[in-house]
């Protein structure tokens, strides 16, 4: 028996989405970010909390479906529970899938770790009719199960004391554990004294010797190395009972039944659930695209009718506010440092503080669809319009967001669980224009193309799509190897949002944007002030204009003058900083207007290139940060700027020099 005072560890385990997150932070008082994604955990969390004069170190273990091999989280938690061996388990299971979560169990009882189950969401269940006898399924398991309401804290206190007495007692843990079906026991002994020799500590040989009958490859790979040769006799009896996972799954499910059988009631058949009668509409083919372009349609709504206006006065009242009265804080400083401060501090930090309501709001919009169960419809209904890409339903979701920001919308990609898709994702979801790059298609295109700018802004929304298609099929193959992604995911019960939650995970997010991003943003902001500012204080005889003339030799390919190449480079703080840049530029004053600057110096041709490069150049800093923050590869972020700069370059050297070959605008 361990020592009275001696700290313990408890580990978290269960399948996705059964509330381990949520147990988690009401034990610990953590902010682990809770959903009805599966996936999320996709480390293990420890916190730290005391109960009852026991000092708990708790650990939030990755949601995983079987203890096999089959994926980084399965490998990660068994690594853990094999290797770290905490004093005790508490197996969350979900009460309205009760039989599923107990495949889990039956794995876990062989790696001999005391455990206590505790059935989360028995209110739930309750209103789907299904009726769980807690007492007599822990005398079926010869197990403690503990009932539990995760969202309102009962039964948490009652589940950690069973796992602190599991702990402490470990000889009192004697679970029924299922057994592989008759016709195989021979070969399974068989095995488990054979490989008793070679199996490595802390493994369990039961374990081992199942896993072998199982195929699992990392098992069977270590086997092979400790075995030397030996190995090939254990080889040819795993051949000859190649069959044997058929054996070990239904000794298991016979398992399942068996416990069940008496502890759970379900509601008579024919009787329809009101998360049945939603997804008769959510999930149909045609009726759940409508509701889903609907509820879109209400989070833009929601998100940018009420953020715009708040960015903009925040712009307004704070930022430029406060770069006006710079002069007056440091009416005796040098010029270069008012300036600093006014545009490249205040300006960066600006930018991040305006971009914030916008965040708060779609943060806050996502935290209610998800938490209500609503999301993982939507992915299952676009699942089918991903597949050319490569990639499912769930990448549907940032890549349409991004119209409105492309910021909250790549990060939105981390709702994807397969790395490589979720690389892919966040790739492809700036190439759709947001609304300030939109924005400089609907002011310019009138000057350059008069009553055909609707025809040519149509073109242009479309060129970055186009991209995103091609560049999407080409990184599928490169990336992925031409395969597609299985796409498995469980359709949560629909539930009422939680406040708390939301509120947590929306903190929480914000968070990770101002660490991770706000940074990059402040200080690119400062970086590009200074090229916009010396040597004399001027843009026009600035280095960044030294830098536009840069393009000077592209001029005669591309149509752009180095104004134009310019105010591209300064699109970069905001995409929308396009126009003023080419105010300041081109002189535009009291006596002479944007559209008169321009008509005057730009021909259609070198328009309609320029505001193709326009909507094809490199993402906002913002953009670029959420990138790396999402990626943390400063690689692929370089890389994914550079593509997007030859992609522009390419495309507007393309069209001018084929506007020319037509004598069109020239």
């Amino acid at each position: 028996m361990k020592g009275k005072n001696k700290p313990l560890t408890i580990a978290l385990a269960g399948q996705p989405n059964t509330g381990k997150s949520t147990v988690y932070n009401l034990l610990t008082g953590g902010t682990q970010y809770v959903s009805n994604w599966p996936g999320k955990t996709s480390n293990y969390q420890v916190g730290h909390f005391d109960f009852q004069g026991d000092t708990i170190h708790l650990v939030d273990l990755p949601g995983i479906y079987s203890l096999s091999s089959g994926s980084v989280e399965e490998e990660l938690v068994r690594k853990y529970l094999i290797e770290n061996r905490p004093d005790a388990l508490l197996v969350i299971l979900d009460a309205v899938t009760l039989e599923r979560n107990l495949y889990l169990v039956a794995e876990l009882i062989s790696l001999e770790i005391p455990f206590a189950l505790v059935i989360n969401r028995m209110d739930m269940a309750e209103t789907q009719g299904i009726h769980i006898e807690p007492d007599v399924l822990s005398a079926a398991l010869r197990v403690p199960v503990i009932p539990l309401v995760a969202l309102r804290g009962d039964g948490v206190q009652q589940a950690v004391a069973t796992a602190i007495h599991a702990a402490r007692h470990p000889l009192d843990w004697q679970p029924n554990p299922p057994l592989i079906r008759p016709d195989h026991q021979q070969v399974l002994d068989q095995l488990d004294e054979f490989i008793r020799p070679f199996v490595p500590s802390p493994y369990p040989y039961n374990w081992v010797a199942i896993k072998l009958l199982e195929g699992d490859r990392l098992v069977t790979e270590t086997m092979r190395e400790k075995m030397g040769e030996d190995w090939e006799q254990m080889h040819s009896l795993l051949i000859q009972h190649d069959d044997a996972f058929l054996a070990v799954a239904a000794g298991r499910y016979d398992w399942i039944a068996r416990m069940v059988r008496a502890a759970v009631v379900r509601p008579r058949s024919g009787v329809l659930t009101i998360t049945d009668q939603l997804d008769h509409v959510a999930t149909h083919p045609i009726w759940g695209v409508v509701s889903l372009l609907g509820v879109m349609a209400g989070l833009f709504g929601f998100t940018f009718g009420i953020g715009i206006p708040l960015q903009g006065w925040l712009e307004k009242s704070a930022v430029q506010a406060a770069a006006a009265q710079v002069p007056a804080w440091m009416g005796s400083a040098p010029g270069w440092l008012q300036s600093l401060v006014a545009h490249g501090l205040i300006g960066g930090v600006g930018t991040v503080l305006t971009l914030l309501p916008i965040l708060v709001l779609f943060f806050l919009g996502m935290g209610l669809l998800e938490d209500s169960g609503y999301m993982a419809r939507a992915a299952f209904v676009m699942d089918r319009y991903m597949h050319p890409l490569g990639l499912h339903g769930k990448s549907f979701l940032p890549l349409s967001f991004g119209v409105g920001c492309n910021v909250p919308a790549v990060m939105e990609s981390r709702i994807i669980d397969e790395p490589k898709a979720r690389l892919i994702t966040i790739l492809l979801t700036p190439f759709v224009p947001c609304f300030p790059r939109l924005s400089v298609v609907v002011v310019l295109a009138p000057i350059f193309f008069g009553q055909n700018a609707f025809l040519f802004s149509l073109m242009l929304v479309g060129l970055p799509l186009l991209f995103l298609v091609l560049y999407g099929k080409i990184m599928h193959e490169v990336l992925q190897k031409g395969e597609h992604n299985a796409f498995i995911m469980e359709l949560p019960l629909y539930q009422p949002p939680r406040p708390k939650a939301i509120l947590k995970s929306v903190r929480g997010r914000i968070i990770d944007f101002l660490k991770g991003a706000g940074t990059i943003i402040l200080v690119v902001s400062i970086g590009l002030w200074a090229l916009s500012y010396f040597p004399g204080g001027e843009i026009k005889t600035s280095y960044l204009s030294r830098l536009g003339h840069w393009f000077d030799p592209l001029s005669g390919i591309t149509g752009l003058d180095w104004q134009m190449a310019v105010a591209l480079v300064t699109s970069l703080l905001r995409s929308e900083n396009t126009l003023s840049t080419l105010s300041v530029l081109y002189g535009v004053g009291a006596d002479r207007t944007l559209s008169e600057a321009i008509a005057a110096t730009l021909s259609p041709a070198s328009g309609l290139a320029f505001l193709a490069m326009q909507i094809m150049f490199v993402p906002c800093i913002a953009t670029i940060a959420a990138i790396f923050t999402e990626t943390r590869s400063w690689l692929r972020t370089l890389w994914y700027v550079v593509l997007r700069l030859l992609t522009a370059v390419g495309i507007g050297a393309l069209i001018y020099q084929v506007c020319r070959l037509l004598q069109w605008g020239v």
